[in-house]
């Protein structure tokens, strides 16, 4: 009870509940060498975790393709991730609401003398506040979205849809992005010059009254992205999941980004020009907006706005 009422925020590693400044990884570990580790991340809506089986769902696949047991199975995942927000809930009415985080390196290199009481698979669940205040201005005005020349890996060099601790390809595509607009959003292209992804975010243009966004073989299937899919169906929206070159989006009539964290973000400009009027949000935009905060309990463009006032 001490710790789950203690002001520094608790995590769980290894197989305990711990301060977070407790969690210690060694410098040998893959992770820290190579970037060798999977991760997840979900959020909470007034405290309550989002989706967090298909997040972990999701998770399992990403340890899977790449060969990394975590010695824990998904349930028991489940289970620690949301004692790890119970016993944070103490903290979460400063900040509003957590990211909720789940990662697995493959473990230690060990030369052999170093005497490393654990080589295996380093394990933690996080929470970390969610950036409300210093996003909270894009609710107001919407994104500014550029492209940028450097590709999304191949699908036929690494699988993007494996969520892993190396985004050095997304890192250096996002640095000529942020140094022309420190404010923008960079989204990749792929290897065929079509939309694919950005740094935890999926993409959605409308077209005609028909929403479009990047086939799944080219990114990361975000949660987020399947439910406004899902969405888009159960309000009669045709969606297709498929090709989106530079034309289609240059002559979009409504451009969003989702991701866990944004939910759905509208966009108000596309390389430098607006998205039709450049007005936010468009009418789909909305009724997803709406039925996205219906279906979480949550109306979270007010929370967004809320903190960042």
């Amino acid at each position: 009870m001490a710790q789950q009422l203690s002001n520094q925020r608790i995590a769980w590693f290894n197989g305990q509940f711990i301060p977070e400044n407790q969690v210690m990884i060694p410098f040998r570990d893959r992770s820290w060498k190579y970037g060798d580790g999977a991760f997840d991340m979900t959020r909470t809506f007034e405290g309550a975790p989002f989706r967090m089986k298909e997040h972990i769902d999701r998770f399992y696949r990403s340890l899977r393709y790449l060969q990394i047991d975590p010695g824990i199975g998904p349930k028991e995942m489940v289970a620690h991730s949301e004692e790890v927000v119970a016993r944070n809930e103490h903290l979460r009415g400063a900040v509003g609401d957590w990211w909720v985080g789940q990662r697995v390196s493959r473990g230690v290199d060990a030369v052999g003398d170093e005497g490393w009481d654990h080589t295996g698979p380093n394990v933690v669940i996080e929470v970390l506040p969610l950036p409300l205040k210093a996003r909270g201005k894009l609710y107001r005005t919407g994104a500014d979205v550029m492209t940028t020349t450097v590709r999304r890996t191949a699908p036929s060099m690494l699988s993007p849809r494996a969520k892993t601790h190396n985004y050095l390809n997304m890192i250096m595509a996002e640095k000529p992005v942020k140094a022309l607009n420190p404010d923008a959003w960079a989204i990749l292209l792929d290897e065929h010059g079509n939309l694919a992804e950005g740094l935890g975010s999926n993409i959605f243009i409308v077209r005609e009254g028909q929403l479009f966004t990047p086939s799944e073989r080219y990114v990361l299937p975000g949660v987020s992205r399947q439910m406004t899919i899902d969405m888009a169906k159960q309000l009669g929206i045709a969606c297709t999941p498929g090709d989106i070159d530079m034309f289609d989006a240059a002559n979009a009539e409504e451009m969003f980004l989702t991701s866990t964290s944004l939910c759905i973000l509208p966009v108000k400009s596309f390389n430098g020009a607006p998205v039709a009027d450049g007005k936010i949000p468009g009418p789909i935009t909305k009724k997803l907006i709406d039925a996205y905060a219906k279906s979480v309990g949550c109306d979270f463009v007010a929370q967004y706005l809320k903190f960042s006032q």
